[in-house]
């Protein structure tokens, strides 16, 4: 009996520590595929039952690394490290570096380098990361100055709930409020404050996420475009806004020789070419090593907003609050430390003016509305550029620009006209039987295309006046 019991308990030992085996072969297998996600369950298990495998604990701190949990990451990279694994040399060195750690970075890759000074291959994956290193570190030195007076962790998902516009600075909603069954419900869509143009991301099937925009034609939104290159990357367009001049275009984007994810842009409008500058990548602390995105400017309320992923779990953003500055200031300091801090945004506080009380403007910056702007007195708004909008048709300097668009305003009468008469015709034709419904088909079918042919001349007309009209003003 009791021999029975102890092969029944060998063979029970025996199977475990084979299906062990199995598991963590198949975990190496994942982690060589790249599938760190799948691995680190594995992993994790495994080092609960043999925590000082050197080995084991290179795996779990690259799976952990490879899927945005930097900070749990360095306690098992550090101890594989110290028990001279090549390869934690170089992810703990790429970990110092997004935590700007700079000097700590360099006695890793110069370890790595030491061993690996015969692999070329491996040589070349070092000189990447130092030169990425040495980049951060240079950009640290342009940190912008910036008031950051708030901060708000909230889940990805729900990250626009702290945005709080005012009106006349657009609004921001979800893709999948404005376009049915859209997939993504963490990407926004930009509506501007006339409500006739919205900016959105679509996916392209080549490259990726590019930017588009739609114009309010009629009822509905149509005649989507993709903004051109130098806007639209190789790589992911998302999360646009635009100032209230039209000329200002804020979006975020993961080609661009990002830092790393996502990145924050700011490119400008040309009216009179209708393209776009060459996009500037905004500095430090906007922008970091991790993902950082949605930036947007309340002109109004004199806030922005910008979120990130930096130092968080993957279900979850930080909304920071802070000052606009109406020109780039740098910090002025050689000290390296607190140069790191203010990029890395350690603390707010360390931003904040001596003696200013900012609980007021926090206070503005998290109400739902904001006071109205203030209506300008006229016939009509042409905005010409970004200093100059019209009210009056006495207002434009040049003569010409001045008729083509009195002929816009005058088609606008007409347009207007055809829009109510479109809309009780379908109003008639919903309430009408099917002999009335096909002989007023034909009726609406014909209107509906005069109508949209007339909208293109007046989007024409407008144009033309507006080239016309920069073309006087700025000779």
């Amino acid at each position: 009996m009791k021999l029975r019991y102890l092969v029944t308990l060998f063979v029970c030992v025996l199977g475990c520590c084979i299906l062990r085996g199995q598991t963590l072969e198949e975990a190496k297998k994942l982690y060589l595929e790249g599938r760190y996600a799948e691995a680190l369950p594995i992993f994790q298990t495994e080092y609960l039952l043999n925590p000082t495998d050197a080995s084991l604990n290179q795996w779990l701190g690259v799976c952990l690394y490879e899927t945005g949990n930097e900070s749990n990451a360095e306690k098992y990279l550090l101890y594989a490290s110290q028990k001279k694994i090549p390869e934690a040399y170089l992810y703990l060195g790429e970990l110092y570096t997004k935590m700007y750690r700079f000097d700590e970075a360099e006695k890793e890759f110069e370890k790595y380098q030491k061993i690996k000074r015969r692999d070329k291959e491996a040589l070349a994956r070092l000189e990447e990361k130092q030169a990425y290193a040495n980049r951060l570190r240079r950009l640290i030195k342009r940190t912008e100055d910036v008031q950051i007076i708030d901060s708000l962790i909230v889940p990805k998902n729900k990250f626009l709930s702290a945005y709080h516009l005012s009106a006349s600075s657009g609004s921001l909603i979800p893709m999948n409020e404005f376009f049915r069954n859209y997939p993504n419900r963490t990407l926004p869509l930009f509506i501007n404050e006339k409500k006739d143009k919205i900016y959105f991301s679509q996916q392209d099937s080549l490259q990726g996420l590019d930017i588009c925009t739609m114009e309010k034609l009629l009822d509905d939104f149509g005649n989507q475009k993709v903004l051109p290159a130098p806007v639209n990357d190789k790589k992911d367009q998302a999360y646009p806004f635009v100032m209230t001049d039209g000329v200002t275009f804020y979006f975020a984007s993961t080609g661009h020789n990002s830092l790393g994810g996502y990145d924050l842009y700011v490119t400008r409008y040309n009216v009179s070419s209708d393209s776009y500058l060459n996009p500037n990548q905004l500095n430090m602390p906007f922008n970091s090593p991790f993902n950082d995105y949605m930036m947007a400017v309340d002109e109004e309320k004199n806030v922005g907003w910008f979120a990130t992923d930096r130092f968080l779990s993957k279900d979850s953003v930080c909304v920071y609050t802070f000052i606009p500055n109406r020109q780039v200031n740098l910090i002025e300091s050689n000290d390296e430390k607190y140069l790191i801090n203010r990029a890395r945004i350690l603390s707010i506080k360390d931003s904040w003016k001596p003696g200013v009380d900012y609980s007021p403007l926090i206070a503005l910056a998290k109400e739902e509305q904001a006071l109205t702007r203030k209506e300008e007195k006229g016939d009509f708004e042409f905005i010409v550029d970004d200093r100059h909008t019209y009210y009056k048709l006495s207002d434009f300097k040049s003569p010409t620009a001045r008729e083509l668009y009195s002929k816009a305003l005058r088609l606008q009468a007409t347009l207007d006209r055809y829009q109510k008469e479109l809309s009780a015709k379908r109003d008639q034709y919903a309430e009408s039987n099917a002999a009335e419904k096909n002989n007023l088909a034909a009726s609406i079918l014909s209107l509906e295309k005069e109508t949209e042919a007339l909208f293109k001349e007046i989007q024409q007309l407008i144009l033309q006046a507006r080239l016309e009209e920069i073309r006087n003003i700025s000779r």
